[in-house]
Parts: C-alpha cells; structure tokens; sequence
C-alpha cells in the first residue's frame, strides 16, 4: 500500500537557513539513490496559509512516496540526508499519509496512486499547481483572499503552503476533521470558488494535481507541539517503529 510522507523542517540560525536552501539543489541526489524512495520532492515554504509568492526561509519540505510506511520510516532514521536535515533542524514534523484519490499531473507524473481505503477520520488535501507565467499577475491579484479565507475557516486543523519555485510552482497543505467540512469550504461561495472558477475558466495553470489522503501517523512537533491530526490509535506509531526494528 503506497506511503507518502511530508516532512516539514524548521531552521532557526542564518547558518542553517542558507544551508537548507542549498540543499534545494544538492539534497535531491542523496534522497533518490535511497532505496524503495519513489518520487521525492524538495520544496520551501511560504509566509501564507496557501499558495504565496512570499518565502518564509525557515521551513522547508521534503514530499516522498514509499512503498508502505515502515519503509518511509526506515530512511527517515537509517539514512544520512535525512539525519542530517533533523541534526540541522530546530524542529521537524513528518505526516504520514495514505492516497485516497488524486487527479491531475505533477511535472507530467502521475505520483500518487489511490488505495481502496475509506476516510473515516481526518482527511488531507494537496492541491498543486504550475501557474502559466502570462497568468501569474492574474492569479496573484486574488490569492490573498483565498490565503485569508483559508486562515480563518475554524475546521483547519493543520496547513502549511510550500512550493519548488516562488511564484510559479506552488502547492497547498491542509489537514480537515473530515470530508464534509473539507467539502463545505470547497463548494462555499467566496474567494476558494471565485479561484476555482477563474482557474477553470481562465486557464491560469499549467498543470495542476489535487490529492486527498488518509492521515496515519504524525511523529514529531511543530509549534513546540506535536499536532493531533490523527484519530487513529496512537499505538500506531508503536507498531511501526516495531516494524521498521
């Protein structure tokens, strides 16, 4: 059963920032020679709640496919790039998740590959997308209210907005109780669907991908913290270090 992981890490010093912003062009050598790592993307972060053109250069985000959870986990602790991003790290948080559903292409893949699995408790969404340079002036004159829309909705239990390249190739994170409040904020009236209309009609992207996954397991903190983004049993996590012994 496909895993994928996000694994957010957030630099305190300037010495460590510019090094998490070298690793954009170097780290991605060492994370594909990893065994049974499928597609891995190196993203950083911005200043917003969704899709920013701002970079926030203390966080940066490592996206990766495996072919089950233990096999994630195993890298996180078995191989040098990734001991190396939590050495360097201030705080780091990794979410587990399992693919629900997913359209559309990312750099003309197809990554995610959906499981026959039910979302019966927290779900999360990745939306990505390619902005066409000619539309990027369009698309950024309105994503403000889209950002602030997303920021205030009471039912966000998590998000964070991270990208490859500012501007052009961005992506949202959020983390929802459920289906149906995640479904309410996507159909309600207001910036969201002023976006999703202007984006159908307009044609703004490039490529988009919009994913929806299980949440499995959260290890680590974020905000001092370790996030309750999951209602499954916390023994969870148990098993897999387990397993991955």
């Amino acid at each position: 059963m496909q895993s994928v992981t996000l694994s957010l890490f957030r630099f305190g010093p300037l010495r460590a920032r510019l090094w998490a912003l070298s690793q954009m062009a170097t780290a991605r050598f060492a994370l594909r020679a990893i065994p049974d790592i499928g597609t891995v993307k190196l993203c950083g972060s911005g200043v917003g709640e969704g899709f920013t053109p701002v970079p926030d250069t203390s966080v940066y985000a490592i996206l990766a496919t495996w072919p089950d959870h233990n096999a994630g986990r195993r890298a996180m602790f078995g191989t040098r790039v990734f001991r190396r991003y939590a050495e360097m790290a201030d705080e780091t948080l990794t979410i587990f998740l399992t693919p629900a559903s997913a359209r559309g292409r990312w750099d003309g893949q197809t990554p995610f590959t959906p499981q026959d699995i039910t979302l019966d408790g927290p779900v999360a969404a990745l939306t990505r997308a390619t902005v066409r340079l000619r539309s990027a002036g369009r698309f950024w004159k309105q994503e403000p209210a889209i950002s602030r829309a997303i920021g205030k909705d009471p039912n966000v239990l998590f998000k964070v907005g991270i990208g490859e390249l500012p501007l052009v190739r961005q992506a949202t994170f959020s983390i929802w109780p459920d289906t149906q409040t995640m479904a309410a904020f996507a159909r309600a009236d207001g910036p969201h669907a002023d976006a999703i209309r202007e984006v159908r009609e307009g044609k703004l992207f490039r490529e988009d991908l919009y994913a929806r996954f299980r949440v499995d397991a959260v290890e680590g903190t974020w905000g001092g913290v370790m996030p309750d983004l999951t209602r499954r049993p916390t023994s969870m996590t148990n098993q897999m270090k387990v397993a991955a012994e």
